[in-house]
């Protein structure tokens, strides 16, 4: 480990642990604050006025190294207060929360990896996810990949004011990690969600990498912060499933919530994605209807490759509602979905849905509480920070808030001086014009513009998001930490909700020495010097109890063999075990099947491609794959004739080898896509279709005004798309006639082109819309309503006391109200006459105005 700890900046730490009462403490010690990962910070400081001189600190250093996607916490006593960062390069950060300055980091943890995965988006990949602190014991935690002969994930435990590696720590999730047969495998495992630690374990998920390659599965492990050794996972039954969203792992305190992707090869039964998904501790999935919810269409959004699992899970509650207590859900389709927490309902209608209009994905949600009601709001990929509200009705609904354009693809967080008032909405402008913004919760004014030169930040990362204290704004991004104050002093520490410091003493001494065997050497060179950095940690007499574990195991006698009969042995040597076909077969892969054989506990594979077994695959010559009758055989040639056999082990003996079976990969270049009719056609875009090519892992469209693809759109020449089987294609002119075509790559060789299909965009101005009577009609508010018009993304309301709109209602002139088909008016007076018309805008033209409504309010 590399420690910058200095004598001084020690006795600074002590001086300041001894001056600030713990009552007192801002600690953000996880992803979005909280463990409902509502993003919410209540700071008395952050007014709307101050907000709106928000500047960034040129003081603050924040120096470190390697590129950043994931949330910085803030940590008070010990040696704080500081910045916790963590990079892609495996580096791990500890900054004067002040000054900006190191006091502790962590290079040495091992190499990031920058090649060798079947696919992603991220080089290199080390710490992606936010990581979390257990206050109770000083310990922060986190996930790093790790390069080497074999990748794998480490879960890791850090003593929070030194950097060193806590006893038992790290955690390897391939060799511990497995559930109902599948073991986990970090070559094709992606970690972007935050941790979460609640009572006492620490959960981490994962996904798969961008691409949808390989074997992958949406993961949850859980590990006892007390006893690393107790190692606990749940796992999507398909291949599939990931859990892509920013959040991570949300909670109620209790239970675990999760939203899972598309699935594949599922032959329409469910097996875990596109869902929302409850664990219970541990994990532990009991896999009935009350513990998950999947929308009746499930299967469609699989085949789309339109995830229900867009946004991570966040945890909301609606005072007055009925049921109170929901959990949401932000899919690809651009929906959002509402679900009754304590009861989810299996594959059923939600308890409220709403379009909200784009794509949403990879980001984390916020929702929050004003006089006006309860909120949530996200950042889409239509470039624009959407909020909504959920009424406090029977059941709730979903109704449209406000809608701001902005760029990026940031996750927002939100501020409020005492949790209902001076709610902002913040986000960054990350992979855009990377500025922070902030807007009023209730109504999407700007607040916060972005400042000026100094303002700007370079290098910030897609789905990230900021964190909140005392007075500040911290934003990781690649390189450095960025820090914004407020005009105003630093404000009366308001303690933030951090339930998770609900470990018990964290006896990290029960590291047993078999702890040792996960080579420790190499990740915890602790220097004796940071000893002196922790008088604050209350747990002196733990350390000795290692050291009375070890004599009882030889102080027992052992006289007594001779009075026990030994009876006849069965033979030691298992039965060798039946090779079955392969299934799953690609052009670099397939998985082996055999059956199961009585007694073993594990089975040994070869695999050559001599069906004499002179010649073996590399790595796979008497392979242990555990206690499991199938394996995945990964690294292949295509087109190529491979063998293999497999022998049972019970302990005691190995068996004779098992019959021989023989399969081929496929041929390297894959089969042409076959384009399908484009939908959702407007006057400036359309969304092209094609069918699934076995094995494609990745799809390349091309667009053009001409049928021999002589030049092409813009943008749109041999693009990559992913692994989908639809894409919206945008910025095109009003009226024209386009052509398209795609092709599939497999990872080894690219297909020739499908078919050409031609589609036309709309005329430039839309049709008017219909209006419809009012309805909800109060002394002061109604409910205006119009039918959708085709190509339509938003609509202007006009409201005004005259049939010829001479004049207009304050507010209500020409207003933007989003892609909806209805919309509240309020703030109207009693017992009287309105008047009120739409027009439909579709991205290139406004449409004539609709038919006028009058409605009169309730005396």
């Amino acid at each position: 480990m590399k420690s910058s700890i200095r004598t001084f900046s020690l006795l600074v730490a002590i001086v300041w642990s001894a001056l600030l009462p713990t009552d007192a403490q801002v600690n953000v010690t996880q992803e979005h604050n909280n463990l409902s990962r509502d993003g919410l910070y209540i700071d008395a400081a952050f007014t709307p006025a101050a907000a709106a001189g928000l500047t960034r600190d040129l003081n603050f250093d924040g120096t470190i190294s390697g590129n950043v996607y994931a949330q910085p916490l803030y940590i008070e006593g010990g040696s704080g207060p500081m910045i916790i960062a963590v990079t892609e390069s495996n580096n791990v950060y500890a900054l004067n929360a002040t000054t900006g300055t190191v006091i502790w980091q962590r290079t040495d943890l091992g190499p990031p990896v920058t090649s060798g995965l079947p696919c992603g988006n991220i080089n290199p990949v080390g710490i992606t996810g936010t990581p979390v602190v257990a206050l109770a014991s000083r310990s922060l935690f986190f996930d790093a990949l790790i390069d080497g002969a074999t990748k794998k994930h480490f879960i890791y435990s850090l003593n929070v004011d030194t950097g060193a590696t806590n006893p038992g720590w790290p955690v390897d999730v391939n060799a511990t990690a497995t559930y109902n047969g599948i073991t986990f495998t970090s070559l094709v495992q992606e970690e972007r969600g935050g941790v979460a630690l609640v009572n006492g374990i620490v959960y981490v998920s994962y996904s798969g990498y961008n691409g949808d390659c390989g074997m992958y599965h949406g993961w949850v492990v859980g590990v006892d912060i007390n006893n690393p050794s107790n190692v606990h996972a749940w796992a999507t039954t398909a291949i599939g499933g990931g859990i892509w969203g920013h959040g991570g792992v949300a909670s109620d305190g209790t239970n675990m919530f999760v939203v899972t992707g598309n699935t594949f090869a599922t032959n329409g039964n469910w097996m875990g994605g596109e869902a929302i998904i409850r664990l219970q501790a541990g994990p532990v999935f009991t896999g009935q209807p009350a513990d998950y919810w999947a929308p009746t269409n499930w299967f469609s959004l699989d085949q789309g490759d339109t995830d229900l699992g867009g946004v991570s899970a966040t945890v909301i509650d609606v005072p007055g509602a009925t049921p109170s207590q929901l959990v949401l859900a932000l899919g690809k389709d651009s929906n959002a979905y509402l679900v009754n927490r304590n009861n989810l309902g299996g594959i059923a209608a939600p308890v409220a849905q709403a379009n909200v209009s784009g794509t949403n994905r990879g980001t984390s949600a916020v929702t929050y509480h004003t006089s006006q009601g309860t909120y949530f709001a996200f950042h889409n990929e239509s470039n624009t920070i959407r909020a909504y509200k959920v009424t406090a009705t029977n059941p709730p609904t979903i109704t449209f808030a406000w809608s701001m354009s902005q760029t990026g693809r940031g996750s927002p967080w939100v501020t409020t001086t005492d949790g209902t008032n001076n709610v902002v909405v913040w986000i960054a402008g990350v992979a855009g014009d990377q500025r922070l913004h902030g807007y009023d919760g209730d109504t999407g004014a700007v607040i916060y513009a972005g400042g000026g030169a100094n303002e700007l930040m370079t290098g910030t990362r897609q789905w990230n998001t900021g964190m909140v204290a005392r007075g500040r704004i911290y934003f990781g991004a690649d390189n450095k930490v960025y820090a914004f104050t407020l005009p105003a002093g630093t404000p009366t520490p308001t303690p933030t909700a951090t339930a998770t410091a609900t470990a018990t003493a964290t006896a990290t001494a029960t590291a047993t020495p078999t702890a040792t065997a996960t080579a420790t050497a190499t990740f915890t060179p602790t220097p004796t010097a940071t000893a002196t950095s922790t008088p604050t940690a209350t747990v002196p007499p733990s350390p000795t109890s290692t050291a009375t574990a070890t004599p009882t195991a030889t102080r027992t006698p052992t006289p007594t063999p001779t009075s026990t009969p030994t009876p006849t042995p069965t033979p030691c040597t298992p039965a060798a075990p039946n090779a079955q076909s392969a299934t799953n077969v690609t052009f670099s892969s397939f998985t082996a099947h055999w059956s199961s054989v009585s007694g073993a506990i594990d089975y040994r594979l070869d695999v050559s491609t001599s069906n004499s077994f002179t010649t073996y695959v590399s790595g796979y010559q008497d392979l242990s794959v555990g206690n499991m009758t199938s394996y995945p055989v990964t690294g292949l040639s295509a087109h190529t004739t491979y063998y293999y056999r497999v022998r049972a082990y019970n302990g005691c003996a190995t068996s004779a080898n098992s019959s021989v079976k023989n399969v081929q990969t496929l041929p390297c270049t894959p089969k042409a896509p076959n384009v399908q009719s484009a939908t959702n056609v407007t006057a400036s875009s359309f969304t092209a279709h094609w069918s699934t090519v076995s094995d494609a892992t990745e799809y390349r469209l091309d667009v053009s005004t001409s049928n021999s693809f002589t030049t092409y759109v813009p943008g749109y020449q041999d693009l990559s798309v992913g692994n989908m089987t639809s894409y919206s294609v945008t910025g095109l002119s009003a009226h024209t006639t386009y052509y398209y075509r795609v092709r599939a790559y497999n990872g080894c060789a690219t297909s020739p082109n499908s078919s050409v299909k031609n589609v036309q965009t709309l005329p430039c101005t839309p049709a008017a819309p219909n209006v419809q009577s009012a309805t909800n009609v109060t002394s002061s508010s109604f409910a205006a309503h119009w039918r959708s018009v085709s190509g339509a993304i938003d609509y202007r309301l006009d409201v005004s006391t005259s049939n010829s709109f001479t004049t207009y209602v304050p507010g209500y002139q020409d207003l933007s109200v989003g892609n909806m088909t209805s919309s509240p008016v309020t703030g109207l007076s009693a017992h009287t006459t309105y008047y009120y018309r739409v027009r439909a805008y579709n991205g290139c033209a406004t449409s004539p105005n609709s038919n006028v409504k009058s409605v009169q309010t309730s005396p």
